[in-house]
């Protein structure tokens, strides 16, 4: 292999400097990996790291190449083709002999219409974007997914709406906004969820029947939060690669401006449980992220206080291809259990 590549057992990574111009060359990827096992090695004229290979089925990463006069940045791997779309730009990816992308990809999508709407959220001084997709058959049950534009362009989400093998529902992207301020556990965003936005939702799609609340990462916080907050809004939860943020797993993040807002808020999960009101919830997760951690004791938790819960780990990382690959059958099942109907 001239290039990098996911073999049966190992990642293999190279790029070539025949005139040494690099001082170092260093993986950067969403894996649980030591960064001194990060670092790749110079010899007969190109730079190259080879890694037992993790449970997993494909990687995305950038090269953080340093140079010789101090310089660093990240790069896409040049040696290799391939790349996929990220909320934070493109990455370069490797796919393993094992992986197939979801079948529902393929499908024709079910006929129906998108309209937008901008939404008055006085609890946050602001507006809340939607854009929601209803099918022609009529249905009552609604998905609503936080981050729902990036799910959509980067997860295909729209097209899992209308050409998966689930009920008919309206699907009900939001735009995630301050993201940072609004999704960290913030009281505002939670009623502003619940209070202002899902009444204006019903409104306009003409019912107010079960609703499933979905995010990503502190997404998937933000949807655990508003319904601890106010468990009547809704029927279940699909909660992927939730920041769950817990001391003992998670004090790399210490620096991110609402650290501890999400401390407290996790800490209060675990000590309320008789405040808990269950619903049936299913969390995914990367086998090789470091929130793997959180993840699996979030879901201890939820399971002690009543919770129908279950965790899915998926062999991949913390991106929107995994948490896409994850929606059959995991999204599947919840639909239909929480909408008591086979598509």
């Amino acid at each position: 292999m001239d290039h990098s590549c996911c073999q049966e057992r190992t990642l293999l990574f190279r790029l070539k400097d025949p005139d040494r111009q690099l001082s170092g060359v260093r993986l950067a990827a969403h894996l649980d990996l030591a960064q001194d096992r990060r670092d790749f090695d110079y010899a007969d004229g190109e730079w190259r790291l080879q890694l037992d290979r993790p449970a997993l089925w494909r990687l995305e990463y950038l090269l953080e190449l340093h140079h010789r006069d101090g310089r660093t940045e990240l790069v896409g791997d040049p040696e290799n083709p391939r790349r996929v779309g990220g909320a934070f730009g493109d990455k370069s990816v490797v796919e393993c002999p094992d992986y197939r992308e979801p079948g529902w990809l393929d499908r024709p999508a079910a006929p129906g219409r998108w309209q937008d709407l901008v939404i008055p959220a006085p609890a946050l001084k602001g507006l809340v974007n939607a854009r929601i997709w209803s099918p022609e058959a009529p249905t009552d049950r609604i998905l609503v997914a936080h981050d729902g534009p990036e799910y959509d362009r980067l997860a295909s989400l729209g097209h899992y709406s209308a050409a998966a093998e689930v009920p008919p529902h309206h699907l009900v992207l939001l735009a995630p906004g301050e993201r940072n301020e609004w999704y960290s556990a913030n009281p505002g965003y939670a009623w502003a969820l619940v209070g202002e936005v899902l009444p204006r939702v019903r409104e306009v799609v003409g019912n107010d029947g079960p609703t499933v609340g979905m995010g990503a990462s502190l997404g998937g916080l933000a949807m655990l939060h508003a319904q601890r907050r106010y468990p009547g809004a809704f029927a279940g939860l699909f909660l992927q690669s939730g920041s769950f943020f817990l001391p003992r797993f998670d004090r790399h993040e210490s620096g991110f401006q609402r650290y501890l807002r999400i401390v407290r808020f996790v800490g209060r999960v675990t000590r309320d449980a008789d405040r808990a009101v269950p619903v049936s919830t299913v969390l995914t997760c990367g086998l090789v992220e470091e929130n793997r951690h959180n993840n699996r004791e979030m879901a201890r938790t939820l399971a002690r206080q009543g919770y129908p819960v279950t965790l899915a780990e998926v062999p991949d990382a913390h991106n929107y291809t995994a948490w896409r690959d994850a929606f059959d059958p995991h999204l599947t099942r919840l639909l239909r259990t929480v909408w008591g109907e086979h598509a």
